[in-house]
């Protein structure tokens, strides 16, 4: 079998036909139920396909890596297939293989195929079908966004073409009150290109100028709905900034029925023994409570799950990296956080 692989640049029109090809297969192929999905859409990313298969692998190679996003987008008589053809395309080439954000079914399929799988974090979702925020347990929440309106926030949903400018300041103060950090790539969404058809953007102002913006990317699925993606404000900005613009999301989204709002994936959270598979790495489990514990130089995953579990969040979803291998590999395990441009 001969398979082929597509590097997702702009401009092209092999480009823009891989980009339909991922685009059709996490719409069609939903059922390992990844609320990250619309990310395999980034620019950047590879796209690796079989004859004779319907669906995609996504995924980036750094290093002597090849650092797969998911599990396959693919018809159930061809998942099998299409990632043995993968596996076998990452070892002619002499690279390890390390997939990032599998959920529970993939992860399944993994382990018993002799990857290492261990659970690594966790996305959050929240119903919206009764979703309020009357009561006790979201006072804290509402003073927030009361005291964000009455510093004269005004919030809209925009078209990204019109509003370039007023994103390129806030990302520019918001990298550089992270003492210059790196903007993160590949596990995280992006603005702009042609999958920017799809999200929805809304920006928050104060006398005019913009303070903070929350993008949202679709989910398909059974949890159908939208997942509070890429998110900035200005670090001098009022208190309640991000609350506001989520909340005044929610109510446009409740508006339109929409089912659910997910929060995507945070590593390091959600950790529980119970979430683990047969065969995963104990070694590899520990690392995870560690970097929980002391990694927020790596990602400040305990800030991250702080905001979420501000919202209340209905529903836990555990995610998980699986190591091509007996053995779970520290060094592919870093070089996900290299494709996200971490370090």
């Amino acid at each position: 079998m001969t398979a082929t692989t597509t590097e997702t640049t702009t401009g092209t029109t092999a480009d823009t036909a891989a980009h339909q090809a991922v685009l059709d297969a996490i719409r069609t192929h939903t059922a390992s139920e990844n609320p990250s999905s619309f990310l395999a859409l980034n620019s950047g990313n590879s796209v690796f396909t079989a004859p004779d298969t319907d669906g995609v692998v996504v995924y980036r190679r750094t290093g002597r890596w090849a650092v797969q996003f998911g599990g396959p987008f693919a018809a159930e008589r061809d998942y099998g297939t299409l990632l043995d053809a993968f596996r076998r395309h990452v070892r002619d080439e002499g690279l390890g293989l390390v997939g990032v954000q599998l959920q529970r079914a993939d992860a399944e399929r993994y382990a018993g195929l002799g990857f290492t799988v261990n659970q690594v974090g966790a996305s959050w979702a929240v119903s919206l079908a009764d979703f309020t925020l009357r009561g006790t347990k979201f006072m804290q929440l509402r003073n927030k966004i009361s005291r964000a309106h009455r510093n004269g926030l005004q919030i809209r949903e925009v078209d990204a073409n019109d509003v370039r400018g007023d994103i390129a300041a806030i990302d520019q103060a918001w990298l550089g009150s992270k003492g210059g950090a790196q903007q993160l790539e590949f596990l995280v969404g992006q603005i702009g290109g042609e999958a920017q058809a799809h999200r929805r953007l809304f920006v928050g102002t104060i006398d005019g100028a913009p303070v903070a913006y929350i993008s949202y990317s679709p989910v398909y699925g059974s949890r159908a709905g939208w997942m509070h993606d890429l998110s900035r404000r200005i670090p001098e900005g009022s208190p309640g900034l991000m609350e506001a613009i989520n909340a005044h999301a929610i109510e446009v989204f409740r508006a339109e029925g929409v089912a659910w709002l997910h929060f995507g994936f945070t590593p390091f959270t959600g950790l529980d023994a119970a979430h683990e598979l047969d065969g995963h790495s104990p070694a590899f489990q520990w690392l995870m409570h560690a970097l929980w514990a002391e990694g927020a130089a790596l990602y400040p995953a305990q800030t991250q799950l702080s905001y979420k579990q501000k919202w209340a969040p209905d529903v836990l979803i555990p995610e998980y990296v699986a190591v091509d291998g007996p053995q779970a590999s520290l060094p592919g395990f870093a070089h996900v956080f290299r494709a996200c441009n971490a370090f």
